[in-house]
């Protein structure tokens, strides 16, 4: 609950003064009698505290009608945020490379999802005015989360994923760029963005090479970061030895620079080599600096009055500390 003007509220602090001074002001009312021998039969009457329950109801009336003064409001808020202008879809390959462990943080192996997802979860929380969305590719590509504001929504379908939650045995990056980018397509954002992830070489998908995507992109003013992910050389592969414990394979990387660096290029965006964890996260600082644009919120609040309630309830006090006055509680003057 809120207050329209609770500055009003600082009247209640006038009531207690105000009720010390009314009960010291002058003394009681009282009849003169020839002989007391004709009130003698009221000496064993007790003194009537009416006129205090009445004195203290015309009181709490002048709280209610304060308070009422005051416009308290249940306030039920929905803020509606227009987006900053740029629009952000990420493209993060999902095949099964993806789960080679050749990032250490804090001294553990982590493996090359993880390693994105965590990133990936720090840049949305940088960017809260952004409309973000996720697309997912392996040997196909599928819309994950369409673009939203709701970035809570979109963090936790980030963490329900897990590699084998599509096929995992081909890596599709010029679907997964096209799909992206056919998110962007309509829209009239001041800045439409494709942020690419992959550690890989494109062997599957309707798109025969990433570069007719790319043209696509530049036709529609899509600029696409491009990040290649993992060490160069041989990287290691989790597996089980016949005893179940955990074993390293190393194998060979090869992921397409040649190819990423080409879209970035043709689409006005920037190509970047994340082989370890801090470098990982500089590049998405890097791209949290480079778009950035004055981010415009448009706020809009709901309010249940509750001064008509109150009004409502002083009055019906009024009139029965009235009717009381008049009746039950009358008194002579």
């Amino acid at each position: 609950m809120a207050f329209a003007h609770p500055y009003f509220l600082l009247l209640l602090l006038l009531i207690p003064p105000l009720a010390w001074l009314k009960g010291r002001r002058g003394v009681p009312p009282a009849f003169v009698y020839s002989s007391v021998q004709l009130v003698r039969g009221m000496q064993n009457i007790t003194r009537s505290r009416s006129g205090g329950f009445l004195m203290s109801l015309r009181w709490l009336i002048l709280a209610i009608f304060i308070v009422a003064l005051a416009q308290p409001r249940l306030t039920k808020s929905q803020t509606t945020v227009k987006a900053s202008g740029v629009d952000i879809v990420v493209a993060l390959d999902l095949s099964g490379s993806m789960i080679s462990e050749d990032f250490v943080v804090r001294g553990e192996r982590v493996n090359r999802f993880n390693m994105a997802r965590t990133v990936l979860k720090g840049f949305i929380d940088k960017r809260p005015n952004d409309r973000i969305g996720l697309v997912l590719f392996a040997t196909q590509a599928y819309i994950a989360t369409p673009l939203t504001l709701d970035h809570d929504y979109l963090q936790e379908n980030i963490d329900r994923l897990e590699i084998g939650n599509i096929n995992q045995n081909a890596t599709a990056i010029g679907d997964g760029l096209a799909t992206a980018v056919n998110r962007l397509r309509d829209l009239k954002s001041k800045s439409k963005i494709v942020i690419l992830m992959t550690d890989g070489q494109n062997n599957s998908g309707k798109i025969d090479t990433p570069l007719d995507a790319a043209e696509a992109a530049a036709a529609v003013k899509v600029k696409v970061y491009t990040v290649g992910i993992g060490e160069r050389g041989q990287a290691p592969m989790p597996a089980r030895d016949m005893f179940g414990r955990k074993v390293y394979q190393m194998v060979p990387v090869d992921v397409d620079e040649t190819t990423l660096q080409k879209i970035a290029d043709k689409t006005g965006g920037k190509y970047y080599r994340a082989d370890n964890a801090e470098k990982f996260r500089q590049i998405y600082d890097e791209i949290d600096k480079l778009e950035k644009t004055e981010a415009v919120v448009n706020k809009y609040t709901e309010y249940k009055e509750l001064f008509p309630w109150l009004v409502a309830a002083g009055g019906a006090l009024l009139l029965l500390e009235l009717v009381l006055a008049q009746t039950a509680f009358r008194r002579l003057p």
